[in-house]
């Protein structure tokens, strides 16, 4: 996603000249490329598949909506295990329209992973649950805390679920440290995500993720709380940014690929 405006192949060439061996996906421009050509072009560049994003949005009431949520996610994993990654990334989404409550809505969260979950552990897939900033509990995510995500995915095994470690949206809670010790006592770490956080906030905060250096999250101290709790895989930076996305696109692979170098360890 931080560098969308490239195909699949431009991407997979782009990581190939950077000598970058893994990549996150998403399944739009999976999908896009088709699911067994592009599990084809990423074993045929050298790639690992450390992640895909997303399933997810699981608070629909409409028992019709909630079927199709969870078909999607299913396929979700299909399309996973296909690449050849054990993570699933989950954003599990926002209040259904005329709720308010949103203890109910990660209730029906909860109720989802107790079917997806032995779904997913069959086909080879962990479900990771990201918690996104609280801006975005209405619309989006109802899980706002790595603790909110904790105390959901502690219902169910660690080889079926566990939590994303997003930067952009753990920065702010001094809980987050605490809380990422905890899940990585539990083997819970799934996956691990940087961006940076920019201000003023644009117009569409959704794509405002600042480059690496560019904000003020300090991604060093993070980097070690996770590996302090025992993570030890791969570090995605996953960028949502108008500019970068107008810039030439192997331009901007090659100043995130130094960017992490600076500001990681």
């Amino acid at each position: 996603m931080t560098v969308k405006q490239l195909s699949l192949p431009e991407l997979a060439d782009g990581c190939a000249r950077l000598g970058i061996g893994h990549v996150g996906l998403w399944r739009e421009p999976v999908r896009f490329h088709g699911l067994e050509a592009a599990a084809k072009l990423v074993r045929d560049a050298g790639l690992t598949v450390t992640s895909l994003c997303r399933g997810g949005f699981l608070t629909a009431i409409d028992p019709r909506e909630r079927a199709e949520a969870l078909a999607d996610n299913r396929r979700a994993v299909d399309e996973a295990a296909t690449l050849g990654t054990d993570t699933l990334v989950l954003v599990s989404g926002g209040l259904p329209a005329g709720s308010r409550d949103l203890r109910e809505a990660r209730e029906r969260i909860a109720d989802a992973l107790a079917e997806l979950g032995p779904y997913a552990e069959r086909h080879g897939v962990r479900l990771a649950i990201e918690p996104l900033h609280p801006m975005f509990a209405s619309d989006r995510c109802v899980v706002s805390t790595l603790a909110q995500a904790l105390d959901l995915a502690e219902r169910f095994p660690a080889r079926q679920v566990g939590v994303t470690v997003d930067t952009y949206h753990v920065w702010w809670d001094d809980t987050a440290p605490g809380q990422i010790a905890r899940a990585g006592a539990g083997g819970r770490i799934h996956c691990f995500q940087l961006a940076d956080w920019t201000t003023p906030l644009p117009e569409g905060v959704l794509d405002g993720r600042g480059q690496l250096g560019d904000g003020a999250i300090d991604m060093r101290e993070w980097q070690g709380h996770v590996e302090a709790a025992g993570y030890s895989g791969p570090i995605e930076v996953e960028l949502f940014n108008g500019g970068l996305w107008a810039r030439d696109g192997f331009e901007v692979l090659a100043e995130t690929a130094a960017r992490f170098a600076e500001h990681t360890r």
